[in-house]
């Protein structure tokens, strides 16, 4: 059966720099996707590197621009903009404008806990 899940129903997570609401996953009944809502303020301390070990990421910019870091170079993003991330890639999203940068950020797997690392750095693996 469908499912409306209103934004303040959320879970608003505690990631370092952001402030990311998860929209659906498996707490809310998906099998395999899950989906966040995150919001980077202008001048925030931006969460470190990280990787998906197992799945992809897609970002798809709603509001603000910024910069994807990836392992093959920065990538300016901006409204519209939706970027695809392999599974494995290093990469990190640094608001760069002076409103907040709003991205939908879609995984296909319903929880992806276990398969992120965060990294201290851009020389760890």
């Amino acid at each position: 059966m469908a499912r409306i899940v209103l934004r303040n129903e959320g879970q608003v997570l505690d990631l370092p720099g952001r402030i990311a609401t998860e929209l659906a996953s498996a707490a809310t009944g998906a099998s395999t996707t899950t989906v966040r809502l995150v919001e980077i303020s202008p001048g925030s301390t931006a969460r470190g590197p990280h990787v998906h070990d197992g799945f992809e990421e897609v970002i798809h910019v709603l509001e603000g621009k910024g910069v994807l870091k990836t392992e093959g170079g920065d990538h300016p993003i901006a409204p519209g903009d939706t970027a695809l991330v392999p599974s494995g890639e290093r990469h990190q999203t640094v608001n760069t404008g002076d409103v907040t940068l709003t991205l939908f950020c879609v995984f296909p797997v319903a929880d992806i806990r276990s398969g992120t690392r965060e990294l201290e750095s851009w020389d760890s693996a």
